[in-house]
């Protein structure tokens, strides 16, 4: 999976029907020989953080909601953060690329108060076995683009599949145009 990498996105495209994973966004967390892990970035619930993750609560991004992150592990929690440009890494944070990373949710809020720029919380998450992430990009379910950090800590995500889209080059970004349901075509 040379191609995918941790900090990247997978955009599925039209041709991906699971209903699971249609028009979605998944950032890539983690990603080697053994599979790939991420969190789907365009799902939010209806559910606020505080209601589940109270000491949280003060510092997620809005929409302060937990984002449904995929189909797995939905019992559980990751937590996503961006740490503020001249912070080193504080207790509980460990780096997927650059400032971005994961935060364990069982560290106490106030070590990293003042770290974190942005961050999202997720239930559950998108896994993939060994080679199963390349052989659904080789059939056409998925694009690989670059994240940016505005894609991964929007306050409305609804557009968040059609605007990652329209910025790629070429075909990518033609659809864009194109209903999500290829049966709308």
């Amino acid at each position: 999976m040379t191609d995918v990498q941790a900090g990247m996105l997978l955009v599925a495209t039209p041709a991906l029907l699971d209903p699971t994973f249609a028009a979605t966004v998944v950032l890539m967390l983690d990603v080697d020989d053994t599979g790939a892990l991420g969190v789907v970035l365009n799902r939010p619930s209806g559910l606020p953080v505080a209601e589940v993750l109270e000491p949280w609560r003060d510092v997620v991004a809005e929409p302060e909601v937990l984002f449904q992150g995929g189909p797995v592990g939905t019992e559980g929690a990751l937590a996503v953060a961006l740490l503020r440009a001249s912070t080193s890494a504080p207790v509980g944070f460990r780096e997927v690329t650059g400032q971005l990373g994961l935060v364990d949710l069982d560290t106490p809020v106030e070590l990293l108060e003042g770290s974190v720029a942005e961050m999202r919380i997720f239930a559950g998450y998108a896994g993939w076995g060994a080679d199963q992430l390349a052989g659904e990009i080789e059939e056409g379910s998925w694009y690989v683009v670059p994240a940016q950090a505005d894609d991964i800590f929007r306050e409305d995500p609804s557009d968040l599949w059609r605007d990652v889209l329209r910025r790629q080059p070429g075909d990518l970004a033609w659809h864009s145009t194109r209903p999500a349901d290829p049966d709308l075509n």
